[in-house]
């Protein structure tokens, strides 16, 4: 039977790590089940590693694909400080899953900008509905820092409403289709997420 709860999902991190890739498969696995799902980007200056998020809204009937600020049920976050800078958007009992990884951009380092300290220890006092997951340092060790998107969406797999199997396979079939030779590695990085 298929939820008339509408569930919302915000994904957010910097440009190069798979943002918008996580956000699509998410939706496929929505419809693949049945789901009307919704999506939205914006990218900004992805391209130079600014800011990315993408929302998706999933249930029997979607209208709209933006989230309200207060709305996400989750924040699925593939880097520390943006994290911090949209935990606002969760709702008060939302989860929120967050790569541990502080990964500084150019605004930071260019001086424009300080990156917030102890981050964490600041979203703890807002809620103590947080999973951090090391996903970067399982990319690395799998030999391709792009992997972190996999990882991510496999240890966020326990808070989504389907079955791992279905987010895992729309993974490893999308590479099998233009990128063959990814296929295996990306399924091995989804099972190391699961462990974690």
């Amino acid at each position: 039977m298929i939820s008339k709860k509408i569930t919302n999902i915000l994904v957010c991190g910097i440009g190069g790590q798979g943002v918008m890739t996580a956000a699509e498969i998410i939706a496929q696995a929505a419809v693949s089940i049945g789901l009307d799902a919704k999506k939205t980007e914006v990218a900004g200056m992805a391209q130079r590693g600014g800011v990315v998020t993408s929302h998706i809204r999933f249930g029997e009937k979607v209208l709209s694909p933006a989230i309200n600020c207060g709305e996400a049920d989750i924040l699925l976050s593939f880097e520390l400080a943006e994290a911090y800078r949209w935990l606002h958007w969760l709702k008060a009992d939302g989860q929120a899953l967050i790569n541990n990884n502080c990964q500084e951009p150019p605004v930071v380092n260019l001086g424009l900008y300080d990156y917030p300290d102890n981050a964490l220890n600041e979203m703890k006092k807002s809620t103590q509905k947080i999973k951090t997951f090391d996903a970067t340092s399982v990319a690395r060790d799998l030999g391709n820092p792009k992997l972190v998107n996999t990882v991510m969406l496999a240890a966020a797999s326990a808070f989504l409403p389907f079955e791992p199997d279905i987010i895992k396979n729309i993974i490893v079939n999308k590479f099998k289709a233009y990128k063959p030779h990814l296929a295996q590695i990306n399924s091995n990085a989804f099972d190391k997420g699961i462990q974690l």
